[in-house]
C-alpha cells in the first residue's frame, strides 16, 4: 500500500522551510574546531557505480551519465530523493578517493547549496539534515581541498544554517531512530564549527532523555529491527566520539545505552558478522557493526533472549530464532508477521533465511515480505501469525500488524550434548484454536539441527474452535506448511528418492535436510529482498506440507552436515559477488 500525502505533512515541510529561512540570519562559522576525521564507511563499488551515472537509491536505479546527483534526485519519488539528500552516498564518493571522485563530491554539495540551501526542497527534514551534517563534517578536508575562499565560506554558512535549522526543529522528528539522527548531527555540527558550541548543550540533553525513553534496560528498541538498534548505536557511538574531541563529558545515560546495546547486537550478529534479518531491517552494511563495537569498547555478548530473539551457537553454526510477540502500534509500521522463525548461518555463508525487507522494491513486495509464509516457520496455508491493517492517525497510510500472538514463551536449555531452543505462540488460537510449538536443538558441534513443530489445542474452547475450523475444510484437514528459505547461494537439490534435500555451500559444505512423518516434502521458488539492488533475487526454499487432522500434529524434521563434510573449510570470502539482476 503506497503511503498517502497528508495535510500535516505538507504542513511540516512548510514550517521546515520557514525555519530554514530563518536559520540562515546568525552570523556563519569561519571554521572548525580542530580537523574533521571521517567517521562513516563507504564502498568503492558504490562510489565507481555514482562516477559513471548509474545511481541506485531506495531500490531505484537511474543511469544518467554525466547528470548531476540532483537533477536524477528531482526525477525519482519522495524516498529516492530523500535517500540522496541525505547525502550518505559521499561515504562512497569519499571510499574511492581518487580526484574524479572528489571533483563530483564538491559540485554536487556546492550545487545543493546553491539550489536548496536556503530552505528549499526535501532535504530540510530534521533526520536528513542531520544525516547531511554528519557526512559533510566527515568528508570536509575532501570537500574543501582545492577550493577557494568565496566557496569555502558558502559551505560553512550552510553548515552554520543547518545546524541551526536543527536547533530548531529536531524535536519535530520522530522519536527514535530519526530524532536521534537529528540529534546527533546537531550536537556533530555544534561542537565541531567554531562559534555554535552553546547550541548543543540542549542537544545533549535531549539525546540523553531519548536515550532513556528509547532504549529499555535489555539493550532492545521498539521496533525490534535489529539493523535499525544497528544504526541507532552507531549514531549513539558518533555522538560520544564528537564529546571526547571536545572535551565534553558524556552524560550517563549515553555512555550507559552503549553499554545495553553493545551485547545485544552481538547476540543479533551471526556467525558470518552479518545480523539477523527480521521485522524490517537487513544484515547492515558491511563493516559497520564492527566498527562501532570495537570504538564502543563494550564488550559480552547478552544471555537467554536479546530484544526477543533466542540465540544458539556451536561449532561454526549460528541459529537466531524470532522468540517474542511482534511490534505493534507506531512500532509496528515495519514489523512482519515472523513469530517463531529461523535463520541458520554456517561459517561465512548464510544458510536459512527469511525473505527480509521488501519495502526497497515498491509496496506489493513490502507486504509480501511481512506475511508468514515469507519467513521460515511454520504457516497456516492461507493465514498470518497476525494481520496487517491499514493504521490511523499519525500511520494513515501505511500498515501496522494486529491480532498477532501474545503469548510467546521461550527457554533456552542446555542439554548437555546440544542446546535447545523451547517456544510457541498463539497466533492461530482464536481462528484455528491451535497454538503452535516449536522446539529446536543445535548439536554441540554445531553439525546437526533437530526441529519438532507441533499444532495442538490447549482447551475445551480451542477445541470447539478447531472443530470450526475442520468443519470450514469440509473435514479434510487444515493446511499446514513449514517453510525454510534458503539463502541465494545455495544449492538444493532432492536427494535419497526424494525424502531429502541435499544443500550445498559455496564454500564445499553439504548439508542434508530430512523429515518424519506424513509431510510431503518438496522444492519451491523463493526470493531473497535485500536493499541495494535492482530487484529481488531468486531462490528456492525447502517446504514441508501436511494437513493438521486432529488436536495434535506433530512434525519433526532435521538439517545435518553431510560426513564427509568437514568441520571446517577454507572459505575466505565472505560473499562472493553476484550480478545485480540474478
Amino acid at each position: 500500500m503506497a503511503r498517502r500525502p497528508n495535510s500535516a505533512g505538507r504542513g511540516r515541510r512548510l514550517v521546515d522551510r520557514a525555519h530554514a529561512w530563518r536559520a540562515g540570519q546568525g552570523a556563519a562559522a569561519t571554521g572548525f574546531t580542530s580537523s574533521p576525521e571521517p567517521r562513516t564507511i563507504g564502498l568503492v563499488a558504490r562510489g565507481r557505480q555514482l562516477l559513471a551515472g548509474n545511481f541506485l537509491f531506495a531500490g531505484q536505479i537511474s543511469t544518467a551519465p554525466e547528470a548531476s546527483i540532483w537533477d536524477v534526485a528531482e526525477s525519482g519519488d519522495g524516498a529516492f530523493a530523500s535517500d540522496i539528500h541525505g547525502s550518505a552516498w559521499l561515504d562512497d564518493l569519499a571510499a574511492l578517493g581518487d580526484r574524479k571522485a572528489r571533483a563530483a563530491a564538491q559540485t554536487w554539495v556546492w550545487e545543493w547549496i546553491a539550489r536548496y540551501g536556503h530552505g528549499i526542497g526535501p532535504g530540510w527534514r530534521p533526520d536528513l539534515a542531520g544525516r547531511r551534517l554528519i557526512r559533510w563534517i566527515n568528508h570536509a578536508l575532501l570537500l574543501l581541498r582545492g577550493q577557494d575562499k568565496a566557496a569555502a565560506e558558502l559551505f560553512y554558512a550552510s553548515l552554520s544554517r543547518q545546524t541551526r535549522f536543527l536547533a530548531r526543529r529536531w524535536k519535530s522528528a520522530a522519536p527514535g531512530l530519526p530524532r536521534i539522527e537529528a540529534l546527533t548531527g546537531l550536537i556533530h555540527a555544534a561542537l565541531s564549527l567554531e562559534g555554535l558550541t552553546e547550541l548543543a548543550r540542549p542537544a545533549i540533553a535531549a539525546l540523553a532523555k531519548e536515550c532513556r525513553a528509547e532504549i529499555g534496560a535489555g539493550g532492545e528498541i521498539p521496533s525490534r529491527n535489529p539493523e535499525e538498534l544497528l544504526e541507532l548505536f552507531t549514531l549513539l557511538v558518533w555522538a560520544t566520539e564528537a564529546l571526547a574531541e571536545a572535551e565534553t563529558p558524556a552524560p550517563a545515560e549515553l555512555t550507559e545505552a552503549i553499554a545495553r546495546i553493545a551485547p545485544t547486537l552481538r547476540a543479533l550478529r551471526h556467525a558470518d558478522g552479518g545480523l539477523a534479518r527480521f521485522h524490517g531491517g537487513g544484515r547492515g552494511l558491511e563493516g559497520r557493526l564492527d566498527q562501532a563495537l570495537a570504538t564502543a569498547g563494550v564488550r559480552g555478548r547478552r544471555d537467554g533472549l536479546a530484544m526477543g530473539y533466542a540465540r544458539l551457537a556451536a561449532g561454526r553454526t549460528t541459529l537466531i530464532v524470532d522468540a517474542a510477540p511482534p511490534p505493534t502500534g507506531a512500532a509496528g509500521a515495519e514489523a512482519h508477521a515472523s513469530t517463531l522463525a529461523l535463520e541458520l548461518t554456517s561459517g561465512r555463508r548464510p544458510l536459512i533465511v527469511n525473505c527480509g525487507p521488501g519495502t526497497s522494491f515498491g509496496p506489493d513486495w513490502r507486504r509480501a515480505g511481512r506475511a508468514t509464509p515469507s519467513h521460515s516457520t511454520l504457516v497456516i496455508e492461507g493465514w498470518s501469525s497476525a494481520r496487517l491493517v491499514e493504521g490511523t492517525g499519525a500511520l494513515t497510510g501505511r500498515e501496522v500488524l494486529e491480532d498477532g500472538p501474545d503469548k510467546v514463551p521461550a527457554e533456552l536449555e542446555d542439554m548437555g550434548d546440544r542446546s535447545r531452543i523451547n517456544t510457541g505462540h498463539n497466533g492461530w488460537q482464536m481462528t484455528h484454536g491451535l497454538t503452535h510449538a516449536r522446539i529446536l536443538d543445535l548439536s554441540y558441534d554445531g553439525r546437526s539441527l533437530f526441529g519438532e513443530d507441533l499444532l495442538t489445542t490447549l482447551s475445551d474452547a480451542d477445541k470447539r474452535r478447531f472443530d470450526r475450523a475442520m468443519d470450514d475444510q469440509a473435514l479434510q484437514g487444515i493446511p499446514v506448511a513449514i517453510r525454510f528459505h534458503l539463502h541465494p547461494d545455495v544449492e538444493p537439490a532432492l536427494d535419497m528418492g526424494g525424502t531429502a534435500v541435499s544443500l550445498t555451500l559455496r564454500s564445499g559444505e553439504v548439508w542434508l535436510f530430512r523429515h518424519s512423518g506424513d509431510a510431503e516434502l518438496r522444492l519451491e521458488p523463493s526470493v531473497y529482498l535485500e536493499s541495494g539492488r535492482l530487484r529481488p533475487r531468486a531462490t528456492s526454499q525447502v517446504v514441508l506440507t501436511g494437513r493438521a487432522m486432529t488436536y495434535a500434529t506433530r512434525i519433526r524434521w532435521s538439517l545435518a552436515k553431510a560426513q564427509e563434510t568437514p568441520d571446517s573449510l577454507r572459505d575466505l570470502l565472505a560473499r562472493d559477488a553476484a550480478p545485480e539482476d540474478d
